[in-house]
């Protein structure tokens, strides 16, 4: 456990919190120019007297139409420990995992099977600095680390990747393909197209049921 009254421990902590924005600058360069960033500044004072009560105070100020800025102001208490607890299984389990899972080519019967690069960049999405291989991309958005461990997890089990695209329900790709213009869902075990359930009476295209739970379940694979 880290110990916030030493001067180089809680150095780290505030560059590693600083750095969460990089990743969002640099995915925006409509938003931000080569040498445009956002003023961001963190501040971490220890109080020996709260001890394991965390006490956070966070402030984001966003510009909007005509000149106008809008502000969210969040405060935050709690048990810093047990915040960490669990986030230390899921790097335990996650890992664990991550080890009994190797690739190979297809193509190839005699490629060798390929484990993971030992720098577990899928950890990344626990971790306020991720660490990633040498020369890889180092990614803070915590909407895309979730993604890679929940597309991997799926591949894991025969399923294909979400990218929320949702063509086949976007297209009518019955002038081009002969597959069916609409996955196929069940309900109450039995096989039925989505177009025949989202029509408002039983299920929305985006997974949410609409009308009695127990009647309808997701069409997205959960």
């Amino acid at each position: 456990m880290a110990d916030w009254s030493c001067e180089c421990q809680f150095r780290s902590k505030e560059i590693s919190k600083s750095n969460v924005v990089d990743d969002m600058v640099a995915s925006n360069r409509l938003l931000y120019g080569p040498d445009e960033h956002p003023d961001h500044v963190v501040v971490i004072k220890y109080v020996p007297y709260v001890g394991d009560s965390k006490r956070a105070m966070d402030e984001y100020t966003s510009e909007i139409m005509m000149g106008g800025h809008n502000t969210l102001v969040i405060h935050n208490t709690c048990e810093d420990s047990l915040l960490a607890t669990p986030l230390i299984l899921d790097l335990v389990i996650l890992g664990e995992l991550s080890t009994r899972i190797q690739l190979r080519s297809a193509e190839k019967e005699s490629a060798p099977w390929v484990p993971f690069k030992p720098v577990l960049s899928l950890l990344s999405y626990l971790c306020k600095a991720p660490l990633v291989p040498q020369g890889s991309q180092v990614v803070n958005s915590l909407f895309r680390q979730r993604a890679a461990i929940e597309n991997i997890l799926r591949g894991c089990i025969g399923l294909p990747p979400i990218s929320h695209m949702t063509l086949e329900q976007r297209f009518d790709f019955s002038t081009i393909t002969n597959e069916p213009p609409l996955k196929r869902v069940k309900i109450l075990g039995q096989p039925c197209s989505v177009e025949s359930v989202t029509n408002g009476k039983k299920l929305h295209a985006n997974g949410h049921t609409n009308g009695s739970a127990k009647l309808a379940t997701n069409g997205n694979g959960h």
